[in-house]
């Protein structure tokens, strides 16, 4: 039987957040501590716990069938793999910062500057693309502390919430990218494992749906189910059900949680009464 293998970060917020998603999936996950290799009992399907920095590699040598990684990776290492699913998890920007005390937050600050950076790739493609000429630093680790030492002039790394840039006295200018977690898989895959990817798609798009949408139940006077369900953003028509009070009925319904309260308030002042709001696990289509 044909095993899917999927390649995943070996430690680290990435690693944790990828492994939610396969138990959310259904799938018997064992998080490898001290393993390199586990097997899928429930699904077919092998986890390969790697460097980061190691699986678009390792995809695009057909070694990992499948991964879950950085796209600001995938951009950055050019390699020929193609991201099919993008997870909504681990999400970052790629961005320029100066030290805060610079007064210049112009682009144009970088010309003829040293700028730090692990992105190398991604920034001579921005830069080139800007007409802006700087000299690269390629640094593996601890980029924010090259301007602290006299390295560089500034510097392009990941950003998520920023806090590091200000613990080292930095501030974000311009991003070049905004990344988050995608599923991406190797151009050598079979027609078999092709297969199983879709079965394993099918769930992670189940997953994803129920992670941005509410199930909302409501008591609605019989007169104003046609004003309430106008309303509501459902998947097909909501549910109406009598109640045991002669007039009323009970409807039930999905809503995306980013209209969550502006869809309250609507409801609300449509007439709506006795609004449950209760998380969803999957939603299947």
């Amino acid at each position: 039987m044909n095993t899917l293998k999927i390649a995943i970060q070996k430690s680290g917020r990435l690693h944790e957040d990828s492994i939610e998603m396969l138990k959310e999936c259904g799938l018997k996950v064992d998080t490898g501590k001290d393993q390199l290799k586990v097997e899928v009992p429930n699904f077919p399907m092998e986890i390969l716990y790697l460097r980061n920095s190691d699986i678009p590699q390792y995809l695009e040598d057909g070694v990992a069938d499948i991964a879950i990684v950085g796209e600001n990776l995938l951009i950055e290492e050019q390699k020929k793999v193609e991201a099919v699913q993008k997870l909504g998890f681990s999400k970052c920007r790629v961005s320029l910062a100066v030290p805060k005390n610079e007064p210049d937050g112009s682009l144009s600050f970088f010309q003829g500057k040293k700028i730090a950076t692990s992105y190398p790739n991604t920034l001579k493609a921005f830069l080139d693309k800007n007409n802006i000429s700087a000299e690269i630093h390629v640094i593996s680790v601890s980029v924010e502390i090259a301007p602290n030492i006299g390295l560089a002039d500034g510097i392009c790394d990941i950003v998520s919430s920023g806090s590091t840039l200000f613990q080292n006295g930095l501030r974000e200018t311009h991003t070049l990218l905004k990344s988050e977690a995608v599923l991406a898989k190797s151009q050598k895959l079979t027609t078999e494992k092709e297969e199983i990817l879709a079965k394993l798609l099918f769930r992670i798009q189940a997953v994803l749906r129920a992670r941005t949408s509410k199930y909302i139940l409501m008591n609605v006077p019989n007169e104003k189910i046609e004003a309430v369900s106008k309303i509501l953003p459902v998947l097909k028509s909501p549910t109406i059900m009598p109640l045991a009070e002669t007039g009323w009925s009970s409807l039930h319904s999905v809503i995306d949680e980013d209209k969550f309260w502006e869809v309250i308030d609507a409801l609300k002042a449509a007439g709506a009464e006795g609004i449950l709001v209760i998380p969803i696990n999957k939603i299947v289509l």
